[in-house]
């Protein structure tokens, strides 16, 4: 039974490696192995999901396989060259039957693959043929769930108005944040966030004794005034106000939002944008935040409307929901404000630390040369592929000014690839301006040390550069 269960689990590995090897690389150094030869019957050899990248992948687990599960190298060399000569030969049956490549076919798809590894591995362990046979259909039962799971789950789109391009990295993620929200699995799934933030962490803060002056410290939120001066802003959009309320995350501290709402109710602005994270958590359910969204927006007053882009804590589902309720999402999107014939563009992109499916190139796609657009992502980790699109300005979040500071040393984590001095508050990169507001609300520990939530109100002025 032990060997029986080692067989079945390297050729597993080795079946997964080729699918793993695109999900990981996507279109990188994904050459058919075919090399795109069509035979006289007018069909490729294998077709271009059969790749060079794929067969190396395969082979290498085998290899790999062989040496943790204590067999000889070349064993589980040979069986996974047997394996993926299999494969390719399922292939060609497949295109000489009219499938199309990347169409699943029960039992022609995995028997050769199941099959062939035997022709090394059966004399070797002196294996009966019932014995090769019962492994080969367990193997290919195992192989057909996660054929089936890969292409109908990971690779289709979740509902029709699914926004993103469909990747099977971020399916995954989607997956893991956002589909599994039943108790218990969804913190088994996201096990090292649970246990850091709400045990160790958690923890940590109460039995120091300071845990409720830092739940206390989140509740308290500050309005910050900046201005920025452009002097080629148009004319028209001279003390242009925008409300920026990012890092909401309404769920995370019981009567958060009430304080938020006694904040941003006497606010004037033009036009709010929402920056992302409206969730505590970066998984389970999300609709508890959604209610204390709304009850958000009835006191946010713009002459212009309410925009919004995702974040990391996000779910993509929510998009279609909170359009209706008269939100308009910038995701890898673009929109122009117009007063008295002149106009400037919000630009939006889709959340670029975690689900990484920001695409500037869509979303400045209508902005024309020279024009002046303001940029919101929700982190500042994108900060050079911004600059070549020439925003005037770059507003974001995520990294809630740090949250937790240090006298003198700053904040432990920014949780952004981008520079430090970046965290917080205004920086420069190239021409291009930017801020990066301390957000309202608090995620991980509802605590915050050294740190106030924020609501940042942006004045646009016409003038000389200032900062």
């Amino acid at each position: 039974m032990i060997l029986f269960s080692k067989l079945l689990l390297l050729l597993w590995c080795i079946n997964f490696a080729p699918p793993l090897a695109a999900l990981l690389f996507e279109r990188k150094w994904a050459r058919p192995f075919d090399a795109e030869f069509i035979l006289p019957d007018g069909r490729p050899l294998f077709g271009n999901h059969k790749t060079i990248r794929g067969v190396l992948a395969g082979i290498a687990t085998g290899l790999a396989g062989a040496l943790v599960l204590g067999f000889p190298w070349w064993l589980g060399l040979g069986a996974g060259a047997l394996s993926m000569a299999g494969d390719l030969f399922s292939s060609f049956i497949k295109r000489r039957m009219s499938f199309i490549s990347g169409d699943v076919v029960p039992g022609i798809d995995q028997a050769p693959e199941g099959l062939f590894p035997f022709l090394l591995l059966a004399p070797y362990f002196e294996l009966s043929l019932p014995y090769v046979i019962g492994c080969a259909l367990v193997f290919g039962l195992g192989a057909y769930v996660g054929s089936i799971f890969l292409n109908d789950v990971v690779m289709e789109k979740p509902f029709e108005s699914y926004p993103r391009k469909v990747r099977a990295i971020t399916r995954i993620r989607e997956l893991l944040s956002c589909q599994i929200i039943t108790n218990p699995f969804h913190y088994l799934v996201n096990f090292e966030d649970a246990f850091y933030y709400h045990l160790l962490m958690k923890s940590a803060f109460k039995m120091l004794g300071i845990y409720e002056r830092g739940v206390k410290n989140a509740l308290e939120i500050k309005v910050k005034e900046i201005v920025f001066n452009f002097p080629d802003l148009p004319s028209a959009f001279d003390g242009y106000k925008i409300l920026f309320l990012v890092d909401l995350h309404l769920d995370g501290i019981e009567g958060f939002t009430d304080r938020v709402l006694h904040v941003i109710r006497e606010i004037p602005s033009d036009v709010c944008v929402l920056g992302g994270d409206y969730r505590m958590e970066t998984y389970g359910p999300f609709a508890e935040a959604l209610y204390q969204l709304r009850r958000l927006l009835p006191e946010i007053h713009t002459s212009d409307g309410i925009f919004a882009i995702l974040g990391n804590h996000d779910c993509v589902e929510i998009v279609e929901t909170l359009r209706e309720d008269g939100i308009y999402f910038l995701i890898n999107d673009a929109q122009s404000i117009e007063r008295n014939g002149k106009r400037i563009w919000l630009v939006g992109v889709d959340d670029p630390h975690y689900f990484k499916c920001h695409n500037l190139a869509d979303a400045f796609s209508d902005v024309p040369p020279g024009e002046f657009s303001i940029f919101f992502a929700h982190s500042n980790e994108i900060y050079k592929e911004a600059l070549e699109y020439s925003p005037k300005l770059y507003i974001c979040g995520h990294s809630h000014g740090g949250q937790i500071l240090f006298p003198h040393i700053g904040p432990i984590f920014t949780h952004s690839s981008a520079p430090r001095h970046m965290f917080a508050g205004h920086w420069n990169y190239g021409n291009m301006r930017g801020y990066t507001s301390g957000g309202v609300g608090v995620s991980g520990v509802p605590v915050r040390f050294n740190t106030r939530g924020e609501v940042t109100v942006i004045t646009l002025r016409r003038g000389m550069e200032n900062g």
